[in-house]
């Protein structure tokens, strides 16, 4: 039955979010040139990762001592020695693939620097190994900016819809929970 509600439900969302219209050329222009990091000035970066768990008020004290390691080998051993749990990747990761925050701060360092971005369960250490530049053309952005615009108009449509039915929205009790609370019982005579 739950599965049942849920393929209605998103089915009555896709219906919704059909009525949203196609992006026109001029937005997806201003969509292009309004994100040069992910287009025009895109980037391929190299990068090693620390997932740290920590508790929030650990997150000063990891980055205080990732600013005065020399290197992310040296800071890895100081977690190991303080008893912090972590994994450690590497990645080679296009701008698209890095969350928005992660972006920013990856962009902004020079290869070989790192940034500590705090999570909800601790602290992601990225480190930037290397970059090399691979910008896209509208035209070959054009199909993802597209879908990007037209994602977010149905998400945007199927909330007011769904605002709209909960304003709507009237609850009545049925029942025995209609009439009330129930009589209290007379005592025996």
């Amino acid at each position: 039955d739950a599965a049942r509600r849920e393929v209605l439900a998103r089915a009555y969302l896709d219906k919704v979010g059909e009525s949203a219209p196609r992006p026109t050329a001029d937005e997806v222009r201003r969509y292009y040139d309004e994100r040069p990091a992910l287009f025009s000035q895109r980037r391929v970066f190299s990068l090693q990762e620390l997932v740290i768990e920590a508790r929030a008020e650990q997150v000063a004290q990891l980055r205080e001592r990732l600013g005065s390691a020399r290197s992310i080998g040296e800071y890895a051993e100081w977690l190991r020695a303080s008893g912090f749990r972590f994994g450690a990747n590497q990645a080679v990761r296009s701008a698209e693939q890095l969350p928005a925050a992660g972006l920013t701060a990856i962009a902004g360092l020079a290869d070989g620097q790192a940034a500590l971005v705090p999570t909800p369960t601790g602290a992601t250490v990225l480190v930037r190994s290397g970059s090399r530049e691979q910008p896209l053309t509208l035209e070959q952005a054009r199909p993802a900016i597209e879908q990007q615009i037209l994602a977010e108009r149905r998400r945007r449509l199927a909330e007011a819809d769904l605002g709209a039915l909960r304003a709507a929205a009237k609850i009545e009790y049925a029942g025995r929970f209609a009439a009330g609370p129930a009589p209290a019982a007379s005592a025996p005579r």
